[in-house]
């Protein structure tokens, strides 16, 4: 009777472990075997989609299937943040992680469809600094005469929208050196861009490679950037903490995501693409050229960077009192 009970014990337990086995997300066999849908929750031509592009050719040919962009804006990223919160956890559906969608947009749309726990962390791409710029008119040759002309006088400053990342570096900026700073906010970087070339506003928060070209004339002065060191596209440009504002650092950052419940084994097969795709000259040369600088790691190395920007962002977000439009 016992070696009875024995037997239909352990038959029992080989059932159960096929029936896990079969159980587990189809994903986990063979992955992957058919397209990647990469949802990037930003029109095409912005500078998520063109970091996205860079390397998602290079990371499909490694994995043996193409990644697909599908460009997914509206509601400052919400909407696309959204479709790859939703989608099946199985690994064929990943998402674009940016800096204003996943440290910011939590504190000013408290009520958006999608949470932190619905996605888990794949890797950390790439950070990329911003220049601070101002009009040539501007009786300014550094940081620290900024900082002493805006105790004067209050001076204005652009940014591509509320809640934007060269908004909330304005922000963060005036509350560290007790300059008078006011935003001044537009649809989008290249208006925003044009308001300081052309004297509207005094000064703009703007990506070096955007900013770079403009500097070749009369019109703008880059006088910091807001990394913890020096960018290669503008190697002669102090960062703002060693220009006089010690602590300072802004970057706008992104990364991979899955759904929550992805396989650990599809986010490992994932990861170590991504990886490996940063590492090809091509894919390097592009992003240098973009003024993008290479994280990579494993997972966790994202999670703990994005739980340390929530911390960072939510009482600047706060101080200016940002509401959804």
């Amino acid at each position: 009777m016992q070696k009875r009970t024995m037997l239909h014990g352990l038959a029992c337990a080989a059932l159960a472990a096929a029936a896990g086995t079969a159980m587990r997300p189809a994903a986990a066999e063979g992955y992957p075997n058919r397209p990647i849908r990469w949802v990037v929750p930003w029109p095409p031509g912005g500078g998520a989609d063109l970091m996205a592009r860079i390397i998602n050719t290079k990371a499909g040919e490694i994995l043996g299937q193409p990644i697909v962009i599908d460009n997914r804006g509206g509601a400052a990223g919400n909407i696309g943040t959204q479709i790859g919160a939703t989608a099946p956890a199985d690994g064929y559906t990943i998402t674009f992680g940016y800096s204003g969608t996943l440290a910011i947009n939590p504190f000013v749309y408290p009520d958006t469809q999608w949470k932190q726990s619905d996605f888990e962390s794949v890797i950390f791409l790439a950070k990329v600094p911003l220049t601070l710029v101002v009009n040539a008119n501007l009786p300014v040759k550094n940081v620290k005469e900024f900082i002493a002309l805006a105790k004067t006088r209050q001076l204005t400053f652009g940014s591509s929208g509320p809640g934007s990342i060269n908004h909330l570096a304005g922000v963060l900026f005036a509350s560290m050196t007790g300059a008078n700073l006011l935003h001044v906010p537009y649809r989008g970087g290249g208006p925003a861009m044009n308001a300081v070339l052309g004297g509207q506003v005094d000064a703009l928060f703007m990506v070096p490679v955007v900013a770079a070209p403009q500097l070749k004339g009369d019109k703008l002065r880059a006088i910091g950037v807001t990394s913890a060191k020096r960018t290669d596209v503008l190697p002669e440009v102090p960062t703002i903490a060693e220009a006089g504002v010690p602590g300072y650092e802004v970057s706008s950052w992104n990364g991979v995501m899955v759904p929550a419940g992805t396989p650990k084994d599809v986010i490992a097969r994932l990861n170590a693409a991504f990886n490996k795709a940063m590492q090809d000259p091509q894919v390097r040369k592009g992003l240098a050229e973009n003024g993008y600088d290479i994280e990579g790691g494993g997972p966790e190395r994202f999670t703990q960077w994005v739980d340390s920007e929530l911390a960072k962002w939510g009482p600047v977000v706060k101080r200016a009192n940002l509401r959804p439009e």
